[in-house]
């Protein structure tokens, strides 16, 4: 089965309750998959411990993609090339790595922050 790597601001709004992007990915018959990066975003993110509680259960239904040599590698790259250019920032660029090593499309509803990035596959709602 194919998957779709989630970018951290589509799982904010799945976790917010967002319809729209729920009903979107309940159509696509896909494995959703995070980088390790947006867990961390979105636990440093978290307003108290009930929260990041919750967090954690959510985020059992999505496949994670833990950081690797090549990922970390590829990261570096794109940082030495966007980051001035285009202001990548290091999350970004270890999701985007994640995305290319992987070789997944990436969702995203911030298709500014990665559109530049011509080794990866963007799908947009």
């Amino acid at each position: 089965m194919e998957i779709i790597l989630l970018d951290t601001n589509i799982l904010i709004e799945i976790f917010k309750g967002n319809s729209s992007i729920v009903s979107y990915l309940s159509k696509i018959d896909k494995t959703f998959a995070i980088s390790s990066i947006t867990q961390m975003e979105l636990f440093y993110g978290a307003f108290n411990k009930k929260e990041i509680k919750t967090l954690d259960n959510f985020m059992k239904n999505f496949h994670i993609y833990h950081l690797t040599p090549s990922i970390s590698s590829t990261a570096v790259d794109l940082i030495k090339i966007y980051a001035k250019s285009h202001n990548l920032t290091l999350p970004d660029a270890l999701i985007a790595a994640t995305a290319i090593v992987k070789n997944v499309p990436l969702f995203t509803p911030n298709l500014k922050d990665f559109k530049y990035i011509s080794q990866i596959k963007l799908l947009k709602h």
